[in-house]
């Protein structure tokens, strides 16, 4: 069974970085889109991007886009978050997720999405 650990959240200021971390068990990771979805106090889960199986597509929310960068290392089963700029609206709590079905599209809902992370903190203070 797969699992998905999140790790490498926390707080930093306005206009500051994090590289979050979603390490996963199991076999087949590399046949697999991955994405990062976010969810703040009181709002719903909002998808934030997601990496096709290779690493060589990916598609962001217009709200990340040219601040946030997925990557994937397929050799260690690992898949990155890069944020710059970040601002107090990126305040949430951070989910690393992996579709149902392997080679999936990038711009899938997240019901095509059946693995879930525990969740890491990200908090942005002004």
């Amino acid at each position: 069974q797969v699992q998905l650990v999140e790790s490498g959240g926390g707080l930093v200021q306005v206009g500051g970085s994090l590289r979050l971390s979603c390490a996963a068990s199991g076999d087949s990771f590399s046949r697999y889109t991955m994405a990062w979805f976010r969810q703040a106090p009181g709002k719903e889960r909002q998808f934030v991007g997601a990496l096709n199986w290779s690493g060589t597509s990916a598609y962001y929310s217009t709200a990340v886009e040219g601040r946030f960068t997925i990557s994937r290392d397929n050799a260690i089963k690992t898949m990155y978050l890069q944020m710059n700029s970040l601002n107090v609206e990126d305040t949430a709590v951070y989910y690393c997720a992996r579709q149902r079905n392997p080679f999936g599209g990038t711009r899938l809902g997240p019901h095509e999405y059946n693995t879930w992370g525990q969740g890491t903190q990200v908090t942005v203070s002004s």
